[in-house]
């Protein structure tokens, strides 16, 4: 698409979509769902880009394949679910573990590495069919 207007401002609405599904992926944290919509928000983010920019442009952007992203997310849930077995808990179970540094308590979860490995599935895997589609125009 050859608008000045979307060329302009694809960079910077790209910028804030990607933030606002960082937001979305760490609201989700607790919450079910997190990972998912934030990867449909950042690869929205990605094609709004590509249609303003270029595709080459988005590919040199995010430097890795979204292939590669896909995998490495799906590996990353695949490890979180598998995390519980040495607990002697059932696949799947979040575990909890509540480190505090300079007296404040920060929970991380195998719930929140599964959101991450979704989030990044999400992403890979909607900009690779994105990216794809906009070159064959």
């Amino acid at each position: 698409m050859n608008s000045l207007i979307l060329r302009t401002i694809s960079p910077f609405l790209a910028a804030l979509m990607m933030l606002f599904s960082v937001f979305v992926l760490l609201r989700g944290h607790n919450e079910p769902g997190g990972g998912f919509i934030g990867g449909l928000i950042a690869a929205s983010a990605l094609a709004i880009y590509g249609i303003g920019s270029g595709v080459d442009t988005v590919r040199r952007a995010i430097v890795v394949h979204p292939n590669a992203i896909a995998g490495a997310g799906l590996f990353m849930s695949a490890l979180s679910g598998l995390a519980s077995l040495p607990a002697a808990r059932p696949i799947l179970t979040g575990l909890w573990w509540l480190p505090t540094i300079d007296g404040i308590e920060i929970p991380l979860s195998t719930v929140l590495m599964f959101d991450v490995g979704v989030y990044f599935v999400v992403l890979g895997s909607l900009a690779s069919i994105a990216l794809t589609l906009e070159e064959g125009d």
